[in-house]
Parts: C-alpha cells; sequence; structure tokens
C-alpha cells in the first residue's frame, strides 16, 4: 500500500520557513508585496484568488488585488501591468487564468516583468528554464519537484513519465525533472500505447485534466505517482489517477486534494519573496 504524499503538511512546513525569510526582509524595511489581477466572474477563479490572498496573509506578505470585469477593455489591464512594473514596491505579479474570452492571454502574460512573474509563465522565464539557467520556475512544476524529494527518493537516475505536454505543468516538470538528472519521457494524446510507459515509470506525474485516465495497472510496482489532476464529477473531485487501484501498487502517491494544490500555492509565494530578497541583493 502506497505512503500518502501530504501537500498539505509539507506546505505548512514550507509556510514556516517562508514566515521567517519575510520577517527577516521586513526587519530590513522591505515588505514583500504580490499583485493579483483577476478579469470576469469565474468562479474556480475566484476560489483560487481568495485561497492565494489568504496565504499571504497567514505568511506576511502583502497582497494587492485588482479585478476587471468580463467586458472591460484589455488596455486597461495592459496599463495596469505596466504601472504595477514601475512601482518598485510590488515584487511580484499574478493574472489569474484564465482570462475571458477576448482578452489576449500570451501578450497580457508577456507584459509582465520577468523579475516580477510571480507565476513562473514569462517566455523569459520558460526559456531560462529550458536553457538550465536561473529562473523563476512555474509554481506546480516547482511544487512537484518538492513533493518528489519529500519521499526521501533519489530523482538521478530514475525513468520519469510525464502525462501531459501543457506550458503550466507538462513541459515545465520535464524540465525541472531533467535537471534533476531524471530520464524524462512525455506523453500526449497523439501517444501510442500510453501503458506501455507508464508500466517503465519510476516517477509518474500525470496532468491530463481526464478524471481517473491511468490505473493502477498501468503503474509500475513501487513507482511515486503524482496527480496533478482536479476533476469535478457529479459533485466528486477525482484526480487523473484512479488512487484506489493505483495506490494499491504505487510505494507514494499524491491525494486529490491535498496533495500539488497546496504546494502550487506555496510555491507562487516562494518566488514572490525570491524576487523580494534579490531586490536587496541588486
Amino acid at each position: 500500500m502506497a505512503k500518502i504524499i501530504d501537500g498539505k503538511l509539507l506546505s505548512q512546513e514550507i509556510k514556516q520557513q517562508l514566515k521567517a525569510r519575510t520577517a527577516a526582509l521586513l526587519k530590513k524595511g522591505k515588505t514583500v508585496t504580490l499583485a493579483v489581477i483577476m478579469a470576469g466572474e469565474n468562479p474556480a477563479s475566484a476560489i483560487y484568488v481568495k485561497n492565494k490572498v489568504a496565504a499571504c496573509q497567514e505568511i506576511g506578505i502583502k497582497s494587492l488585488s485588482y479585478h476587471f470585469n468580463a467586458g472591460d477593455d484589455e488596455e486597461k489591464v495592459a496599463e495596469l501591468i505596466k504601472t504595477l512594473n514601475a512601482d518598485v514596491n510590488i515584487d511580484g505579479i499574478l493574472v489569474q487564468l484564465p482570462l475571458p474570452q477576448g482578452m489576449n492571454e500570451p501578450r497580457l502574460l508577456s507584459l509582465i516583468s520577468p523579475e516580477k512573474d510571480a507565476d513562473g509563465f514569462h517566455s523569459v522565464n520558460a526559456g531560462n528554464l529550458f536553457l538550465g539557467r536561473p529562473c523563476v520556475p512555474a509554481c506546480t512544476p516547482a511544487g512537484i519537484i518538492s513533493l518528489i524529494k519529500s519521499t526521501g527518493q533519489k530523482i538521478a537516475g530514475k525513468n520519469a513519465v510525464v502525462i501531459g505536454r501543457s506550458n503550466i505543468v507538462g513541459k515545465p516538470v520535464a524540465m525541472l525533472l531533467l535537471a534533476e538528472n531524471a530520464t524524462v519521457t512525455i506523453c500526449h494524446s497523439r501517444t501510442a500505447d500510453i501503458a506501455s510507459f507508464t508500466k517503465n515509470a519510476d516517477i509518474l506525474v500525470v496532468a491530463v485534466g481526464k478524471d481517473r485516465f491511468i490505473s493502477g495497472e498501468m503503474i509500475k510496482k513501487g513507482a511515486i505517482v503524482i496527480d496533478v489532476g482536479m476533476n469535478r464529477v457529479d459533485g466528486k473531485l477525482y484526480g487523473d489517477v484512479d488512487f484506489p487501484s493505483a495506490e494499491k501498487v504505487a510505494s507514494y502517491i499524491t491525494p486529490v486534494p491535498g496533495g500539488v494544490g497546496p504546494m502550487t500555492i506555496v510555491m507562487l509565494m516562494e518566488n514572490t519573496i525570491s524576487e523580494a530578497e534579490h531586490k536587496l541583493i541588486k
């Protein structure tokens, strides 16, 4: 039976470290500040923003929230981002996704200064990650690496399989696993016989957005399984992995909820604090 990788517990441990770092910055006269921009009335986005603001308060980060209506001019959002870029007191900027239809998501994300890109989505940060240079890492992938390391198992030399090739999770987590010296395979919707890859994975990261897509019979005995999925079906929340069958085969597995989700938020805090610390060094 697999051991549960408790994302809530790990995130709380990291939050204690982050509290100490924000307190140290405050002693030096620096208040860490995160600006959060939301557009539209997406209920899930509203919950995510609420959770992020709550995490800021817990850690000691000042949060500034800006809300636009779905029908607002994109240029208003663009001008706000430019203003926040120029504000020396702002350390991190987050644009909550998805944006309403009609707003140019890639364009608005590209306007954020790479040094203030708290989510790690800017092309400069993505490019530096690919090149193995210092960067602001995407939050969910960074959280996934922390979850894997919390097991005490080595990543180097292991076969890692990533299911999904999104710019938000799949691609960046593959790069981070490569940086940890894993041998990485990316599978996606066009991959033939996905099970032939997953059965050889020492580390399996599943981020496809399809509930219970991976079953226990597709998992190598003793594998570490990270389930990124959050799928609501008939009022219940399911991951991309069929937990009951996977739990019998894996050595470690993340639950849904309570696995990757809490780590994504805490990595956002980590990125914002790191950006504030870099300012003082400069």
